[in-house]
């Protein structure tokens, strides 16, 4: 199969991973000519699907990708089509990133119903790939039931995540009242739903402690209005026991359905698509001030005249703004 635009679209469209895979690559090139193309590509396909979107973030160590896997495999042998859209970080220093998220869920990436993608952060802000909603896009025209995305750790990639995803679940570890405090408020405020993992063996009754400790600093959140009674709500699991894992996607089940009976659902995704496009068009103008020969030229010079304290940082900065306006 050739890689044009066409090409990809009616074989995501068919539901094929390779042509998936591709169009994925596609997109997240850097390339003019690759770039023209995905356009072409995320315009054919645009408006096909209807996923449900859900984020996973946690500590590192906290059993991410062996909670993916299990919960994955559940719902593929319940017929369900599971894409994960995996952040991997990338290195400062090198770019390189380790992708290794196939490695650690060698059974889902096996299975037919499942498709996982790593994807190198690149740098970007909060470790979210800068093209993790068009590889949603993707996913879902390609027929997917649930697609995961999960985030590199706990920290600025939920901020981001949330502005992409349908429901925002959190993966804890059993832990004491001191690592209940480090937990940011933010991050509280964020979740849908908490899991606290590794409920079996030795600490199942530490991470039913956890539940009730988590289940308590919820109630003292203020009440949102996306929210039925009950949520968000704090649950244990246990992925090395797949215990506790039908339950929690019941309950993601029950929270999407009611949202969308009570129009929060159908609002959430209008406000999302409206934030990407307000992001495509800061990154858009960031591009053309790192690629555009005159336009970085104009900036060096405005920048020695600072520099030096001939012109004001945001006198300067008005000029740069008029020039390209």
């Amino acid at each position: 199969m050739r890689n044009t635009a066409e090409d990809l679209a009616q074989g995501i469209l068919a539901g094929d991973r390779r042509a998936l895979a591709r169009g994925i690559t596609l997109i997240e090139s850097n390339r003019a000519d690759h770039r023209a193309e995905a356009l072409r590509l995320l315009d054919m396909l645009a408006g096909q699907g209807a996923a449900l979107r859900v984020g996973l973030s946690g500590t590192p160590g906290v059993g991410k990708s062996t909670f993916i896997e299990s919960f994955g495999l559940m719902l593929t042998g319940q017929g369900k089509k599971v894409a994960v859209l995996a952040v991997d970080p990338s290195s400062a220093r090198s770019g390189g990133s380790i992708l290794g998220d196939k490695t650690r869920m060698e059974q889902l990436s096996r299975d037919p119903n499942a498709f996982i993608r790593p994807s190198p952060s690149q740098a970007h802000l909060g470790g979210v790939a800068r093209r993790t909603r068009e590889a949603i896009l993707l996913c879902e025209a390609a027929g997917f039931d649930l697609i995961l995305i999960e985030t590199v750790g706990v920290g600025q990639s939920e901020t981001l995540v949330a502005d992409m995803v349908d429901l925002f679940v959190l993966l804890m570890a059993p832990a004491g009242g001191d690592e209940l405090q480090g937990v940011k408020r933010g991050i509280m405020e964020m979740a849908d739903i908490l899991l606290v993992n590794k409920a079996d063996g030795d600490l199942k009754m530490t991470a039913m402690r956890t539940v009730a400790d988590y289940a308590g600093a919820l109630r003292l959140l203020r009440k949102r209005p996306q929210d039925p009674e009950g949520f968000p709500k704090a649950m244990a699991v246990s992925a090395l026991e797949e215990a506790g894992l039908e339950k929690a996607w019941d309950e993601i089940c029950a929270l999407a359905q009611w949202r969308k009976e009570e129009g929060f659902f159908a609002t959430r995704r209008a406000e999302q698509a409206r934030h990407w496009f307000e992001a495509e068009v800061r990154e858009g103008l960031l591009a053309r001030l790192r690629t555009d020969p005159e336009i970085r030229a104009k900036m060096a010079g405005l920048g020695d005249q600072v520099a030096q304290g001939r012109t004001a940082p945001a006198v300067a900065a008005a000029s740069m703004l008029d020039l390209l306006g």
